[in-house]
């Protein structure tokens, strides 16, 4: 039987090994302290070099028409070889630096661009040894090197930052205990000597000791100011700085802003480089925007909005004849169900997952419309690419936990819809970082190019990887952009093996439009609050327009619900026990009763006063914390303590315990509540 005829590529990536094994014999040959002859091995290292450009060249030139048979892949495995053939090109070039006679003037790199190089080979080198063990005569098909090589083709372009000048001295902020070989670590306070900096975010530093190693750059800030200037200039590639002539006290707060997000992103590249997230993941958009401030959350939104002439409302009005907030219908106004997540790539070794959750919000496709709303997703270790929302349980389900949604919005975008994040909160294993990353997103438009809304059925979003303003990042790790199958079987199977979301659009019932139509014209929340919003809307409509005695008046209005309730939707789990002192209240009422609206206010005054009012400023109640398992229990402890059930008459008793009295508590203040 004739010998299997070898292909091209396959003929590059035997040569390629040939020459990866002559360069690890040539490393320690060179490390040997006992070596004589440098110039020989100089030598040796000058021809292989050569080599690896020979072979890069003939590389560049192949076709997939060149092979004899089909190879699966094929652009793939090419990638992958050059960046094997860089990674070999970055050592050889690094030792022949260090080989070099100390009287050669021969022009090459910069001490601070070959140090930086050596740091760059040890971190390529750890991602080669993974690839090498499964490298054999067969081409190989590697899903998960498309996005490592990309981001090294990057690193290889823009390497070179250093400026040319000596070492300079950092401070650590905090502990650091090296993970892998090559890493330093490093104690709080420990002044260190950067000899590198690389765009990975892993810097190459020496401590008091002479010792070197990588440690990440988030760990580490500048000894002195005139050090600050200098890592400025240093990171103007990639960082954008205002002009320092320009700077003021408002501009500093503003860059101070930037430089978090900046670090954040950092923080990410890092862990991508550590295979610890998949390709696609970035960090949180939406978890961004809920830490700025109160802009993006519900209670905001909630509040009244003023018109035009700031001297009326204009989404809050009365019925003359019923005395009754009067509905109004919103451009949009739906319900969705969240139903479950498929294909969802879980984040690597390394990483403790603290929160799985959805955060959507309308969008227009350049900017969020409505406030932020979460639901955190249920997650079972036997399907980790599967995730489901609404789980079955006794008794009532939180409100954080409930996948049926509601929607308002009255944006005269024709390109209005829904923008669904996938999270996830982490905690670093190694270093305690928490932080939040985004899984992918994806888009339902809810307009056809009519104008008109779009069916009402169950939708399968594609998930996105990147953020909403990168439209071409791949989420799944089988590049589908290259080599896409053609035929109708194969591209039915690769869906399958696409990141899905799958969201269920529901028209809505008379009942829940009528309590929906009572509420902001843009806002989005859980549909089990609803009667909760609706009620307080009733109640603040009386406060402002009804009990004020003039439409001009702006003072204080004394009302601990009015000023209160607002943080209230801030807190899932005080919501939770809100609705559940309300059902049990809601059951003992007549059925004439739960229909009339004064009845049910003067219910939601008592119950709230009674049990959520004295919970939101008790001293015991620690603050919330988003995805904190030991403060969440705490606080349930409290909240569904049997003696938290006490009259509002015992409030001032020496028995209960409360924060320290602020006029905000119990005032509404409208100038400052109400949207602009």
């Amino acid at each position: 039987m004739p010998p299997k005829r070898r292909g091209p590529l396959q003929t590059v990536q035997r040569e390629t090994d040939d020459i990866k094994r002559k360069v690890d014999a040539l490393v320690q040959q060179a490390a040997k302290p006992d070596a004589s002859d440098r110039t020989e091995t100089f030598e040796r290292c000058k021809e292989l070099q050569r080599a690896v450009e020979e072979i890069m060249n003939t590389l560049k030139k192949l076709s997939k028409a060149d092979e004899p048979a089909p190879v699966g892949n094929y652009d793939q495995c090419k990638r992958d070889e050059e960046k094997r053939l860089l990674t070999l090109h970055e050592r050889l070039q690094s030792l022949a630096f260090q080989l070099q006679p100390q009287d050669d003037e021969m022009a090459g790199p910069s001490s601070s661009q070959t140090e930086q190089e050596s740091d760059e080979e040890n971190s390529d080198e750890k991602d080669e040894s993974s690839e090498d063990e499964d490298a054999d005569e067969e081409v190989h098909d590697d899903d998960d090197d498309d996005d490592d090589a990309d981001s090294h083709d990057e690193d290889t372009e823009i390497g070179q930052t250093s400026t040319g000048q000596g070492p300079v001295s950092y401070v650590a902020i905090s502990a650091f205990t090296g993970e892998e070989e090559g890493d330093l670590s490093i104690q709080k306070g420990e002044v260190l000597k950067v000899l590198s900096k690389n765009k990975d975010g892993w810097w190459l530093a020496q401590n008091s000791n002479g010792q070197k190693g990588l440690v990440p750059k988030t760990f580490l800030k500048m000894s002195s100011p005139q050090d600050s200037e200098r890592e400025n200039e240093d990171e103007g590639e990639s960082e954008e700085e205002p002009e320092e002539s320009d700077i003021t006290s408002s501009k500093t707060s503003n860059w101070n802003t930037i430089r978090k997000a900046v670090t954040e992103i950092d923080a990410t590249d890092v862990l991508s480089a550590m295979g610890a997230i998949p390709p696609g993941f970035r960090p949180s958009t939406l978890s961004r925007l809920l830490e700025e401030g109160t802009s993006y959350r519900a209670s905001h939104f909630i509040q009244p909005k003023l018109s035009q002439s700031q001297l009326s409302f204009k989404d809050l009005h009365m019925d003359p004849d019923t005395g009754k907030v009067h509905g109004r219908p919103s451009r949009v106004s739906l319900t969705l169900t969240l139903w479950s997540c498929r294909m969802i790539p879980p984040p690597g070794v390394g990483l403790q997952v603290l929160s799985r959750h959805v955060r959507l919000c309308a969008f227009n496709g350049t900017q969020v419309l409505s406030n932020i709303h979460t639901v955190r997703a249920t997650y079972n270790p036997k399907s980790p690419k599967t995730w489901s929302f609404s789980p079955r349980m006794t008794g009532m389900l939180p409100c954080l936990l409930d996948g049926d949604c509601f929607l308002r919005c009255d944006s005269e975008s024709p390109d209005l819809g829904i923008l669904f994040e996938l999270g996830v909160t982490y905690i670093r294993n190694s270093t305690g970082e928490r932080g939040d990353l985004s899984c992918g997103w994806a888009f339902l438009k809810l307009l056809d190019e009519s104008g008109a809304p779009i069916a009402l059925r169950t939708q399968e979003l594609t998930i996105h990887g990147g953020t909403p303003f990168e439209r071409d990042t791949d989420m799944d790790t089988t590049s589908t952009k290259r080599g896409y199958p053609t035929g109708v079987f194969q591209q039915m199977l690769l869906s399958r093996k696409m990141p899905k979301l799958v969201v269920k659009i529901k028209s809505v019932n008379t009942r829940s439009r009528l309590l929906l139509n009572l509420l902001p014209d843009t806002i989005v929340g859980s549909l089990s609050t609803v009667h909760l919003l609706a009620t307080y809307r009733q109640i603040l409509a009386d406060a402002l327009l009804l009990d004020r005695v003039t439409m001009c008046n702006a003072d204080l209005i004394c009302s601990s619900v009015l000023a209160s309730f607002p943080d209230v939707l801030d807190q899932p789990d005080l919501m939770d026990a809100f609705r559940k002192s309300w059902t049990e209240s809601e059951s003992n009422l007549r059925r004439s009763d739960k229909r009339d609206i004064n009845v049910l206010k003067q219910m939601f005054v008592r119950i709230y006063m009674g049990s959520v009012f004295q919970l939101l400023y008790s001293a015991e109640m620690p603050a919330p914390c988003w995805a904190d398992e030991e403060v969440e229990s705490q606080r349930a402890r409290i909240i569904y303590s049997p003696s938290q059930k006490i009259a509002v008459e015992t409030m001032l008793s020496s028995q209960c315990s409360h924060q320290a009295f602020d006029i905000t508590q119990v005032t509404y203040d409208l100038i400052s509540r109400a949207q602009h």
